[in-house]
């Protein structure tokens, strides 16, 4: 039984991601990922999104760790992750994965807080009296 890994990557979140032929299975940190993402409604339609757009649903396991960021950010990076490990699966898929936009990392990140701002870029507001 061969394994595919690959790292996906989405503001905070790093997540590590197995994948190999078998029953359409996803683990995600020793739970099953409607476990784990219980209360995120879209976590499931952004996680196996890769595998419905070059239609293998259902025809490999998952297996991922995923760390930092909220819900949200964990799912796209296993998302990035997945899309990844298909790649080293079969490097035929890249161009639809990509055209789908699964490959490219979204490089977003939350801007700091600069000092003499209430956060990033709002200021004070003006009180006339």
């Amino acid at each position: 039984m061969e394994r595919f890994y690959a790292t996906g990557y989405r503001k905070t979140s790093v997540a590590r991601v197995w994948i190999y032929p078998g029953t359409g299975q996803v683990i995600v940190n020793n739970k099953p990922y409607k476990e784990y993402f219980y209360d995120h409604i879209v976590a499931e339609d952004v996680i196996l999104a890769p595998f419905r757009v070059i239609n293998l649903l259902g025809q490999f396991d998952v297996i991922c760790t995923v760390k930092g960021g909220g819900k949200s950010a964990q799912a796209e990076a296993i998302r990035h992750g997945i899309a990844k490990a298909l790649v080293s699966y079969s490097p035929d898929l890249k161009p639809i994965l990509k055209k789908a936009g699964f490959i490219t990392r979204d490089a977003r990140e939350k801007e700091r807080k600069k000092y003499g701002l209430r956060g990033a870029r709002r200021g004070q507001q003006y009180s006339k009296r």
